[in-house]
C-alpha cells in the first residue's frame, strides 16, 4: 500500500507577511509586498520594483554566529523552517536524527553574500574575503544549514528548477518519506535583490517595466506586460500520515500527486509540456479533472506564457471549467519559493473553504476562457486543488493537494 504523505507544519517568510497565518490574511485581503527595491542606488535599471520581505530583521530571529555566515536567502529559509517545525509541534529531541530529512530548492544561490565578498576582493584584496564564502553562495546551503541547526541528519537534497523547483522539492520530499524517513522539511526560498542579482533577474526581458506597483504584475490580464521579481518563500513539514496522526500533529492536507516535465526544444513544433505534467500529477493522485476544485496557476504575467497556460487549463478542464487563482501579484515571482508558498495558500484554502483573489488582475481576455478569481475571495467547498509551476527555459511541475 502506498504511503500517504501529509503536511503538518507551515513556515512562511514572504512579501506581505511573516508567518503562514499573517501571509494568508494578506493573500485574502490583497495586501501587496511589491515596492521599489530598497537600497537600489545603481542607475540604469529598466525596472525598480520587487516583492520584498520588508519586515524581516534577521537579528530578531537568528544568533550572531549564523548571521555572519549566511546569505539573506538562507536566513529567510532558516526562520521559515523553524516556524514550520514549531507549527507542526515537532520536538526534534524526541526523534532519532536520521529519521528527519531536509529537501530544499534554490534557483539563485547566495547572491547578496557573494557579491559583497566580491567587492572586498576587488577593492581590498583576497585576505579580506570571508571564509564563509566557500559555502554561503551554494545552492545546497539552505538544506545544509537547516539540517545542522535542527539536527536533521536523515536524507537531504537540493534541487534547482527555477520557478518549478519549489514544487519539485515537495515532490521529492514525499518520495523520501515514502522510502521510510518519517519526517522531512521541504520547500524553497530565494533572494537576490542586490544590484548584480537584480540585474540578472531582468536580463531575459520578461519583467514588467511598469512603475506603479498596483499595475506591474497582472497575470491573465489584457494589460499584462511581464512579471515582478521577488524574494522569500516557504518551508513545510511533511510526514507519514499514520505517524502524524499517532502523535497528534495538525494535518493540513495530503500531497496526493506530483509530476515534472521538460518542454521540447524551441523550434521543434511540439507544444509546451505543462499540460502533460498536470495530467501526470492527476493520474498519480488518482484524480479526474472534474474532481479538481481549483487551480493555483503559474501565472507568469507574460502575454504569450499566460495564453499558453490558459489554453492548457481550458484543454484539461473545459472552458471556464475550474476556478483559477494566483497569489504571485502580491509577492512577485519567488523562483524556488513560489511553489511552496502556493502550497501553503492552497492548504489553508482547503482548511478554510475560500480561494484568495488574483490581486490587481481585472480584465481577462474572453478568448482565455478562464474563470479567474477576481477582486474578492471566493468561498466554496474545496477538497482537491492543482498547483502549476514553470521554470525559465523549460522546467514544469504540477502538484495535487487534497483534504487528508
Amino acid at each position: 500500500m502506498t504511503t500517504a504523505v501529509v503536511f503538518t507544519g507551515l513556515g512562511v517568510t514572504a512579501p506581505g507577511g511573516l508567518g503562514a497565518e499573517r501571509f494568508w490574511k494578506s493573500a485574502l485581503t490583497g495586501r501587496s509586498g511589491i515596492a521599489e527595491v530598497a537600497g537600489l542606488d545603481t542607475p540604469g535599471f529598466g525596472s525598480r520594483l520587487a516583492g520584498q520581505v520588508s519586515d524581516f530583521v534577521p537579528e530578531e530571529h537568528l544568533p550572531g554566529r549564523l548571521l555572519v555566515q549566511t546569505d539573506r536567502s538562507t536566513q529567510l529559509a532558516l526562520v521559515a523552517a523553524a516556524w514550520a517545525l514549531e507549527d507542526g509541534r515537532v520536538d526534534t529531541s524526541q526523534m532519532a536524527d536520521y529519521d528527519m530529512g531536509v529537501v530544499t530548492s534554490n534557483a539563485l544561490g547566495g547572491f547578496d553574500f557573494t557579491h559583497r565578498e566580491f567587492r572586498k576582493l576587488w577593492s581590498q584584496g583576497p585576505k579580506y574575503v570571508s571564509v564563509y564564502e566557500s559555502f554561503a553562495w551554494f545552492y545546497a546551503v539552505n538544506t545544509g544549514q537547516v539540517s545542522i541547526r535542527h539536527g536533521l541528519r536523515g536524507p537531504g537534497a537540493a534541487l534547482v528548477g527555477e520557478q518549478a523547483g519549489g514544487l519539485d522539492a515537495l515532490g521529492h520530499a514525499r518520495r523520501v518519506v515514502r522510502r521510510g524517513t518519517p519526517l522531512v522539511v521541504g520547500g524553497g526560498v530565494d533572494s537576490a535583490l542586490d544590484p548584480w542579482g537584480y540585474a540578472a533577474q531582468l536580463s531575459h526581458g520578461l519583467t514588467s517595466l511598469e512603475t506603479d506597483p498596483a499595475r506591474a504584475y497582472l497575470p491573465f490580464d489584457r494589460a499584462a506586460d511581464g512579471y515582478v521579481p521577488g524574494e522569500g518563500g516557504a518551508m513545510l513539514v511533511m510526514e507519514d500520515a499514520e505517524r502524524a496522526r499517532r502523535r497528534g500533529a495538525p494535518v493540513y492536507g495530503e500531497l496526493a500527486g506530483y509530476a515534472a516535465t521538460f518542454d521540447p526544444a524551441p523550434g521543434s513544433g511540439l507544444p509546451p509540456a505543462l499540460g502533460h505534467a498536470a495530467r501526470l500529477a492527476l493520474a498519480d493522485a488518482g484524480v479526474r479533472p472534474d474532481e479538481v476544485d481549483a487551480v493555483f496557476a503559474d501565472a507568469a504575467g507574460v502575454p504569450e506564457l499566460d495564453r499558453a497556460e490558459a489554453e492548457m487549463i481550458r484543454d484539461l478542464f473545459g472552458p471556464r471549467g475550474v476556478p483559477v487563482t494566483a497569489v504571485k501579484p502580491l509577492t512577485g515571482r519567488l523562483y524556488s519559493g513560489g511553489g511552496p508558498l502556493d502550497a501553503v495558500c492552497a492548504l489553508l484554502a482547503l482548511r478554510d473553504g475560500v480561494l484568495p483573489p488574483t490581486a490587481q488582475t481585472a480584465d481577462v481576455p474572453d478568448e482565455y476562457q478562464l474563470d479567474v478569481v477576481l477582486e474578492q475571495p471566493r468561498e466554496l467547498a474545496l477538497r482537491t486543488v492543482l498547483l502549476l509551476a514553470r521554470g525559465h527555459r523549460g522546467f514544469n511541475a504540477a502538484v495535487v493537494l487534497r483534504v487528508a
